[in-house]
């Protein structure tokens, strides 16, 4: 039991996800600062609110039902998604092609999985044995004389 314990544990994946954890936690101080210091106060003078807890109260049986407190959490959401990106994706993918670029790496085309490309290859031969154009379509299945097109 401890040799497969030993063996999870110094499994790349592992230390790799232990890493990233750790990245992530330090790098969402980063963002968080962004978000409450920058972003927030330009939202904030922009509708004279500091958040939108207030926004659409509704009391019903002497509970308050908050829809604002949602709204607020949305815009969160979006500010750090939008910081997330903008920040890190965004320039990373950039680096990444610029580096691809200088040592002559193409990016990589996605190859047709096999079973399209067998029925390609059916549509195809079932075209000539029809009579070669008109026969195929790009849309769905259609029903003609002959019973359903490819």
């Amino acid at each position: 039991m401890l040799q497969g314990f030993k063996d999870f544990i110094m499994k790349g994946n592992v230390l790799d996800l232990a890493v990233a954890v750790i990245i992530g936690a330090a790098f969402s101080k980063i963002i968080n600062a962004l978000v409450e210091s920058v972003l927030m106060p330009l939202i904030s003078a922009l509708v004279q609110a500091p958040n939108f807890d207030q926004f659409a109260v509704l009391t019903l049986n002497g509970n308050d039902i908050r829809f604002g407190v949602l709204l607020t959490a949305i815009v969160n959401f979006l500010l750090v998604a939008a910081a997330v990106y903008f920040a890190i994706v965004l320039p990373m993918n950039k680096m990444i092609e610029r580096r691809n670029r200088r040592l002559g790496i193409e990016p990589e085309v996605e190859p047709v999985a096999e079973d399209v490309a067998l029925l390609t290859e059916i549509r195809d031969l079932l075209s000539a044995q029809r009579g070669g154009a008109g026969s195929v379509t790009n849309g769905p299945v259609a029903d003609g004389p002959a019973g359903p097109r490819i």
